[in-house]
């Protein structure tokens, strides 16, 4: 009888090219594929000292500092709940804990070291980054905190991170509680080197077709740079409230806040009054999108009146927006290749891998698809997001 071989335990020091083992063996596949990841995150308080030293208010800047003085040394000002983070099961799945395997002293950022391992696992040309607890500051009770956080991590993107590695790219993100700051945050960060476009985290309350927004969605419209909206969950909002789990809640609430997002986008005219903002529903899944889009239908065949911008039924306009794959429900692939056809797929649908979640996509997750020609692969893959983030389409290893 053959002896079976035992695999180390991965734990928070694990290395990511051995947690990626076999995601490497799936990249040599696609090694001639150009492959854009539009969703990965940094545990942005590892670096936390760094990014609130960069707080422009002078003021805030001092109370965040006067969080590493105490017990722990808690990331000062963040509104999120570190004890009601159940995303590992309870320590289960523990490479999304910390990341705290080892990196060379040889000059290079520690997080940009843990990026470039990640991409040459899975065979990505370019990744997208995004914050992970700065996720809930839509729901921050002082708005303007999170003015001051989210510039701050902005400028510690563009100073620090960008510059070191052409493969990362930067969405700035936009302090979209205070509609002004939003614009001004727009205007300051368009031009920097390495940022692609914008970002609004969706856990948040604000009406996103409030007339206070509309200079900025112009701004946008005029750079040519997409607006994303990234979805995430917050188990404080009242409606969800009702959940006693957190596999409810994180199931619903992903989709929740871009759901909300996009019906007040379409049903107020939004896409008519800036019809060459792209926009990007990140997070959220596919699995919701052909239900809402039947349902506006449904409603806007009877009730035109209350949507007078309208000139075409609201599904029309949702398949002329932009969706990213991750996580993608594939328990039953023929509802998954209709979702496919419903949102057309091969020109609107980017992959994202959502790395280091508990959840994350490889992107053979796409190509093992059996309904997608090759060529809608290589599209989803990467030629997509080259497309709409005007990327170079290269091999970048």
């Amino acid at each position: 009888m053959a002896k079976l071989k035992t695999l180390p335990e991965i734990t928070p020091r694990t290395d990511t090219r051995d947690i990626l083992a076999h995601a490497s063996v799936d990249a040599r596949r696609l090694r001639d594929t150009f492959v854009v990841d539009i969703d990965a995150h940094v545990t942005e308080t590892a670096f936390w000292a760094d990014i609130v030293d960069r707080i422009d208010d002078e003021v805030i800047r001092q109370m965040a500092r006067s969080f590493r003085e105490k017990a722990g040394s808690p990331p000062g000002l963040l509104n999120h709940r570190p004890g009601m983070v159940y995303q590992d099961v309870y320590g289960r799945i523990p490479h999304q804990t910390g990341l705290m395997e080892a990196t060379e002293d040889n000059g290079v950022h520690r997080m940009i070291q843990l990026v470039r391992r990640v991409m040459d696992s899975m065979g990505i040309d370019i990744q997208i980054i995004f914050p992970t607890p700065m996720l809930l500051l839509g729901m921050h009770p002082q708005p303007e905190i999170e003015v001051a956080l989210g510039n701050a991590f902005n400028r510690w993107m563009t100073e620090v991170i960008l510059p070191q590695e052409p493969r990362i790219k930067g969405l700035a993100y936009l302090p979209f509680n205070e509609p002004e700051a939003a614009y001004e945050t727009a205007r300051r960060f368009a031009k920097k080197p390495g940022i692609i476009g914008f970002t609004v985290t969706s856990t948040r309350n604000k009406p996103v077709h409030h007339n206070s927004y509309m200079k900025l969605y112009r701004f946008l419209e005029e750079t040519g740079m997409p607006l994303t909206f990234h979805s995430g969950f917050h188990w404080d909002d009242p409606s969800l409230l009702q959940m006693n789990r957190f596999i409810s809640m994180h199931a619903i609430t992903f989709v929740h806040y871009n759901l909300i997002h996009l019906t007040n986008w379409v049903i107020n005219g939004i896409p008519e009054r800036f019809p060459k903002l792209k926009v990007v529903w990140v997070e959220s899944g596919l699995a919701w999108v052909p239900f809402i889009m039947q349902r506006l239908d449904f409603e806007y065949h009877m009730r035109p009146s209350e949507a007078p911008l309208l000139k075409r039924p609201p599904s029309e306009y949702i398949r002329e927006m932009f969706f990213t794959s991750q996580p993608l429900e594939r328990g039953n692939l023929k509802l998954v290749e209709a979702t496919f056809e419903a949102i057309n797929a091969e020109s609107q649908l980017m992959y994202s891998s959502d790395w280091p979640h508990w959840d994350f996509d490889t992107p053979a997750t796409i190509d093992t698809l059996p309904f997608l020609k090759k060529q809608a692969k290589r599209r989803i893959l990467g030629l997509n997001a080259a497309r709409v983030f005007n990327l170079p389409v290269r091999r970048m290893k």
